[in-house]
Formats: C-alpha cells, sequence, structure tokens
C-alpha cells in the first residue's frame, strides 16, 4: 500500500517530538500535543518542506528563519500555558510558533515587522482554521498597548535588553520569554512579574535573528 504525503509528514512530526522534543525534557502534554497537531511542512517555502522538520531553523525570506522545533517547544513550555491566556507574540515570521500558541492558549496577539511575511503566515494560519488570532504590523519592542495586559508575552528575536514596554503591558504573575544578548550570542530569557517587578532566570544558550526597534537593535 502507498504511504501518502500526509503520512509521511505525520511520520516526520511523531519522530520529531520523539527524538528532538521529549527526548531533550520537554514535559508539557498540551505543548507536545501542539507540536504533534501543527503541519510544521505548511510554514515552509515548498522547495525545503522535506526539512522541515529537520533539528535546525529554515530560511522564510526577509533574513528570517523558522525557529528549530526543540526552541519552539521549549520557550512555549516557560510561559506554562494553561489554554486562558491571551498572549502577545513578537515576530510572527513563518507563524508556525504563532500555530503552537493558538492551540495552547485562548487568544493570540503577533506583531510582525514585515507584511510580506505577515501575510503569508496569515494565509497559512487561516487556511488551517485558527480564529483566536489577532495580527499587526508595527515595531515590536513597543508591545500592543491597546490590547494589554498580556498574561505571557512570547519574544522570537534576540534583543540586547527586555523592552521596557513588554514588562508594562504584561499582568501581575505573567510570564515573558525573550533571547537576550548581541548580535551573535544571547541567552533565554524568562521572566515572572510580581509585584510589579520582572524577576528573571537564564534557560539556555541561544541564537536567534535581530530584535529591529525602538527598544531592540538599530537598523
Amino acid at each position: 500500500m502507498a504511504i501518502n504525503n500526509q503520512d509521511v509528514y505525520r511520520i516526520a512530526r511523531e519522530r520529531m517530538v520523539e527524538s528532538q522534543i521529549k527526548a531533550r525534557g520537554i514535559k508539557d502534554e498540551r505543548v507536545i500535543q501542539a507540536m504533534l497537531k501543527v503541519p510544521r511542512h505548511l510554514f515552509v517555502e515548498e522547495a525545503l518542506r522535506d526539512q522541515s522538520y529537520g533539528d535546525f531553523p529554515l530560511p522564510i525570506g526577509e533574513k528570517q528563519t523558522i525557529s528549530q522545533p526543540y526552541i519552539v517547544a521549549l520557550m512555549t513550555e516557560a510561559l506554562e500555558l494553561k489554554g486562558t491566556e491571551r498572549v502577545l507574540e513578537i515576530g510572527t515570521g513563518s507563524g508556525y510558533q504563532t500555530a503552537i500558541l493558538a492551540e495552547t492558549a485562548l487568544w493570540v496577539y503577533t506583531i510582525e515587522k514585515y507584511p510580506s511575511l505577515q501575510e503569508k503566515a496569515k494565509k497559512t494560519l487561516f487556511d488551517l482554521g485558527y480564529k483566536n488570532i489577532s495580527f499587526k504590523i508595527g515595531d515590536g519592542t513597543l508591545g500592543w498597548q491597546e490590547a494589554s495586559p498580556f498574561d505571557a508575552i512570547i519574544v522570537t528575536a534576540a534583543s540586547p535588553q527586555i523592552p521596557p514596554p513588554l514588562i508594562e503591558q504584561l499582568n501581575e504573575s505573567g510570564r515573558i520569554v525573550i533571547p537576550v544578548g548581541d548580535e551573535f550570542s544571547q541567552m533565554l530569557v524568562k521572566g515572572i512579574k510580581k509585584g510589579g517587578v520582572l524577576h528573571t532566570k537564564n534557560l539556555e544558550p541561544v541564537r536567534f535573528v535581530k530584535l529591529v526597534g525602538t527598544y531592540g537593535f538599530k537598523e
């Protein structure tokens, strides 16, 4: 019996979750189920689809990337989502991380700097049936004041600091996950807001593209 493409991708997804996600200590069952469900291959260029479940980032245009699957899982798990949260995502990119958030949170607000990337991501997400996402084009370091406060914020590009507007727009007990550092090496940082103050801890070294904006890197 011939195996169709969907089966090939499903098997690749299952292998990805076993060898890259669970094997590295990701335990949040809701994150694992989302990673098993979301068709990652639809968020990459057709020419790269055979690599879409590999253990590495891939280019998506505008000098941006779709993050390595493990990093997507790690960042999502660190947000401690239960399904009732309003989440702000800085950097829509391919829309893959957005889909994982849409599976694990109540509502996702996502900001992208490049209209071409967000248009493509929006079409993929709508085609997959997601209805709990709001989109915006703009400077992600300024957050989304009108929609705040948020229960969780995820930043999918590296910043020299945690942008102050993002801390302000975080709910009490809210979580933020962001790569912080210079252009070449960063630390993935998790912050929890308590008593109006952000308490941070380091998760692990990472390498992301630059977050450009008022409180990020200059062009």
